[in-house]
């Protein structure tokens, strides 16, 4: 089948087999890599993105549902160059070791704060439930959550 599917603002046309995922798309058909598979089971969240703006774990989602559906990862957060504040906030509040869960924690922290702008530590816990690290123990995760909610009105 042919797909259409825009992802951080290119869209990219390609003939893809019907069962192929989202995450498989973004990573093996334009060479995104920064959306990781680590579970594939849907219990980690390592592979969330944005699809119309929503959170959504592309190892859920044919990239045939998709299609016409407008995609941001990891890398479509940088603008001009410079980190997206929570970026910016998982980099100076420590929110990452080894890295791995890190985009889909990210991707997760930046729809939690489009939908609540300044969600108390509760919040936040409950929001990344569906993400989950292996490393940090979660306190700078939230930390910089926290953060970046704090200097997202500065």
């Amino acid at each position: 089948m042919q797909v259409t599917i825009t992802v951080n603002g290119t869209r990219y046309t390609r003939d893809v087999d019907p069962r192929m995922l989202l995450v498989h798309f973004l990573r093996d058909e334009i060479g995104l890599t920064g959306t990781n598979i680590g579970c594939d089971t849907s219990q980690c969240g390592a592979c969330t993105v944005h699809m119309d703006g929503k959170s959504l774990k592309s190892c859920t989602c044919l990239a045939v549902q998709a299609n016409g559906r407008e995609i941001t990862t990891i890398e479509g957060l940088k603008s001009n160059g410079e980190l997206h504040p929570m970026q910016q906030a998982f980099w100076e509040k420590h929110g990452l070791q080894c890295g791995f869960c890190t985009p889909g924690m990210i991707m997760a922290s930046v729809a939690l704060l489009k939908d609540n702008p300044h969600p108390t530590e509760e919040q936040i816990r409950h929001g990344l439930e569906g993400n989950l690290c292996r490393c940090t123990g979660y306190q700078n995760i939230v930390a910089a959550v926290q953060s970046a909610a704090e200097n997202s009105g500065k």
